[in-house]
């Protein structure tokens, strides 16, 4: 059955991954640059400026950054749905033996980070933004190992991105819940009228992916104005979108290769440009001791790695699970700093948190700084394992 799976799409997404990290690295420095300099408000007029028409009671006119973060990243999370429902189907999500690791980490890494950060900003301003460390960013965490090359297992790179998927559902999922404010119940009806005809063309057999994308451009709207963010339409999208076991390329795969390009090299960028943002001002270091600050920090930096390492550990010795091939626990540790890199998704939640633009600041720098430490802190413990691998082989042949 194995040999029938086709994995062309999963390694282009690896690949685009890795590449797009590196650009997304670039689009925040450029984003950084821009904000402390003569432009800033110059970008920002262009951030605010609308774009769009009204028609009647079609609202279709809002300023570039809410097309950006509502529109363009409901492409990025309909990849990021078809990625999950296809490591359910036929990959690493498959069967409850190869799920259980990525998805215990996954659970490790989003529920000790939130702790972490409850704890430390309870009863605080900012209490609400518990759900920012929670996330990985697979595009930066993925240009880190990629850096890496073949110091790290190829076993330990699918693992990272299995956990990075499943860690994305978890924080779409608590996007949905715990992220909506107002829900307009008519809107909702509509959105669910939408998903049942795209469902239903999926058991009847439909394949052509234009009768799923039209109505996934109502679905959006609907969604949109239903109160529930809009990016959930792109993850109901992907889930409708038929697959299937044999070697021949289905819908998904086919929708899931032609958008990794565009996503990873165009719309995470702009993304990462336009939010990022930063206008450094004095006491902003300060800010990283403020009780959000430390949440964010700590929460990625310590929760990640001990929340994916300890819940691994509780898999495997449940005898739920196995350790990736080739690797070991220190490995498994190194990985955890990786989950740590949390930019884009952790912005993006950050963004839904707080509405205070001094928040969101603080906010940012200090997901920037986390990032930072965890991917740093990631790169350079797993090259050390390798070096110390390599310096014992060496004894051993008496070198």
């Amino acid at each position: 059955m194995s040999k029938l799976i086709n994995f062309k799409p999963f390694k282009d997404f690896l690949k685009s991954g890795q590449t797009g990290g590196l650009l997304l690295m670039l689009a925040v420095i450029i984003s950084l640059i821009i904000a402390n300099s003569p432009l800033h408000e110059s970008f920002l007029g262009v951030l605010e400026y609308p774009l769009g028409r009204d028609f009647g009671n079609i609202h279709l006119r809002y300023p570039l950054e809410l097309w950006i973060n509502d529109g363009l990243m409901a492409i990025f999370f309909l990849l990021v749905g078809l990625e999950i429902k296809r490591e359910i189907l036929e990959g690493e999500l498959s069967s409850p033996k190869k799920a259980a690791l990525p998805v215990f980490a996954a659970m490790g890494g989003m529920l000790v980070p939130a702790g972490i950060y409850a704890m430390i900003d309870r009863g605080t301003e900012t209490a609400h933004g518990w759900g920012i460390p929670m996330a990985t960013d697979i595009a930066f965490a993925l240009a880190i190992v990629s850096m890496l090359g073949k110091r790290v297992p190829t076993s330990l790179k699918i693992f990272l991105a299995a956990l990075a998927i499943v860690d994305d559902l978890g924080a779409i999922l608590v996007i949905a819940i715990f992220y909506t404010a107002e829900v307009h119940l008519d809107q909702l009806l509509y959105s669910g009228i939408i998903l049942v005809l795209l469902t239903a063309m999926n058991l009847a057999g439909v394949k052509k992916l234009i009768f799923y994308i039209i109505p996934g451009i109502f679905l959006w709207y609907f969604v949109h104005h239903s109160g529930i963010h809009a990016t959930i339409a792109g993850v109901l999208l992907a889930f409708t979108i038929p697959t299937n076991p044999v070697k021949e390329a289905s819908p998904l795969e086919k929708l899931e290769h032609g958008l990794t390009g565009p996503v990873n090299y165009l719309i995470m960028p702009i993304f990462a440009l336009a939010n990022t943002n930063i206008h450094f001002e004095s006491g902003m270091l300060e800010g990283l001791a403020s009780p959000l600050g430390l949440g964010i920090i700590c929460g990625l930096v310590i929760g990640k790695p001990l929340g994916i390492s300890v819940f691994s550990y509780i898999s495997v010795k449940l005898g739920l699970s196995s350790l990736p091939s080739r690797s070991g626990w220190k490995h498994i540790i190194g990985l955890g700093f990786l989950g740590g890199i949390g930019f884009t998704m952790s912005v993006f939640i950050a963004l839904l948190s707080f509405k205070e633009p001094l928040f969101q600041a603080e906010a940012k720098f200090s997901i920037l700084v986390a990032s930072l430490l965890a991917g740093t802190a990631g790169y350079v413990f797993l090259n050390s394992l390798y070096k110390k691998r390599v310096k014992k082989i060496l004894q051993q042949k008496g070198c």
